[in-house]
């Protein structure tokens, strides 16, 4: 699908960071927080009516005398994004649209794909995932892919990536895809960590993000994002907290736990079907949880230590059943949570696996309508 384009004036980038982050709100208090005229404001919120990109919303106030408090928000319509991420076997997709809102979510088992066979296998399923959900003719941002693995280069243009995904490690991904692609798609790509989950509720929530969010996958990734940002580093690796843990040792994450049951005896070579495969090694995955407890027990203390959240979130490509068991180890843990207030929890991300493929979903509408650094 060709992606579309936007072109919008700082200010109306503005205008829709602003609900994005703030919610719904109304004319006189979007002037006031931007700082413009009631006049330009009005302006700016009619360009972005009839674009699609923001509507009107019924008032959840009491009526009163005089003109009604009409509030303003992302309209879900004005467009959507596709996100795709790559587990041990398994493909997931997601589209979202424009207000941050889930469409769909689809897993499939596929085996290793090298980045063209993706590529194609994935324009292929959003095609069909777009007639499904009738989604031909409604504007469509582009496509981001959460992949497994650090950037090496400044430009981010190229990845360290697992060496369960071969022919993938030090290749140009992004541009491989966007000239193979005669429907020029926005490809955008990042290294597999969770977003932040205010960033998921976008304009849901006005409550700024107090959670620190970390992912066990083919390795562990985390999210800092600071004051709307995501924070990126030098080579846009922030967050790779993986590396605490020595390559060359066990460490608590979804490939180790498969190697784990591997050498138990259990048939299992992806996350798919894991319950069903695994049935008969429930001791096998106590001792990897209690194992698992103990080495992140460092890094969730250090989260509090350094970023005062009020919970820490989990999301991994492992059952429901996995992570609530390993959040719960978590919380019996002496975790370091300030004495002179409320202590916080340890809990698992509503998203589950799926936060990666979310998340990636979310980067073409942030690019799409981002201020430029």
């Amino acid at each position: 699908m060709r992606a579309a384009r936007l072109h919008l004036v700082s200010e109306e980038k503005r205008l829709l960071r602003h609900l994005r982050t703030k919610g719904p709100m109304p004319r006189t208090e979007l002037a006031l927080a931007l700082q413009v005229s009631n006049s330009a404001l009005t302006k700016l919120s009619h360009n972005l009516i009839s674009l699609g990109l923001i509507e009107e919303q019924a008032s959840t106030e009491p009526p009163v005398r005089g003109r009604p408090t009409v509030p303003l928000a992302i309209s879900p319509s004005g467009g959507f994004a596709a996100g795709a991420t790559v587990h041990k076997g398994v493909l997931e997709i997601a589209l979202v649209d424009l207000a941050g809102g889930v469409i769909c979510l689809t897993s499939e088992q596929v085996g290793a794909p090298d980045p063209i066979e993706f590529a194609n296998i994935l324009e292929d399923r959003i095609n069909e995932l777009c007639v499904k959900h009738k989604l031909l003719g409604v504007r469509f941002l582009g496509i981001g892919v959460g992949v497994p693995g650090p950037a090496v280069s400044r430009k981010g243009d190229r990845w360290h990536i697992v060496k369960e995904l071969p022919g993938w490690r030090d290749v140009p991904c992004a541009r491989s895809w966007t000239r193979r692609s005669a429907r020029r798609s926005c490809w955008k790509t990042t290294p597999r960590r969770p977003p932040w989950p205010s960033t998921i509720r976008t304009a849901k929530s006005a409550r700024p993000p107090r959670s620190w969010s970390f992912s066990l996958g083919t390795a562990i990734g985390a999210g800092v994002i600071e004051d709307g940002h995501l924070v990126k580093g030098e080579f846009g690796s922030a967050g790779d907290i993986g590396r605490l843990y020595p390559s060359d040792l066990p460490r608590p994450t979804t490939m180790d736990l498969l190697s784990v049951l591997q050498q138990a005896g259990c048939p299992i070579e992806s996350v798919a079907r894991f319950d069903e495969l695994t049935a008969g090694y429930e001791d096998v995955i106590d001792q990897w949880l209690d194992r698992a407890a103990v080495q992140l027990e460092f890094l969730v203390n250090s989260a509090i230590g350094w970023f005062d959240p009020d919970e820490i979130v989990i999301s991994s490509p492992l059952p429901e059943s996995i992570t609530s068991r390993l959040a719960a180890r978590l919380n019996a843990l002496p975790l370091r949570w300030p004495s002179y207030r409320e202590r916080g929890q340890v809990r698992v991300s509503k998203l589950g696996g799926s936060a990666i493929a979310i998340g990636a979903a979310l980067l073409p509408i942030h690019a799409a309508t981002a201020l430029l650094a």
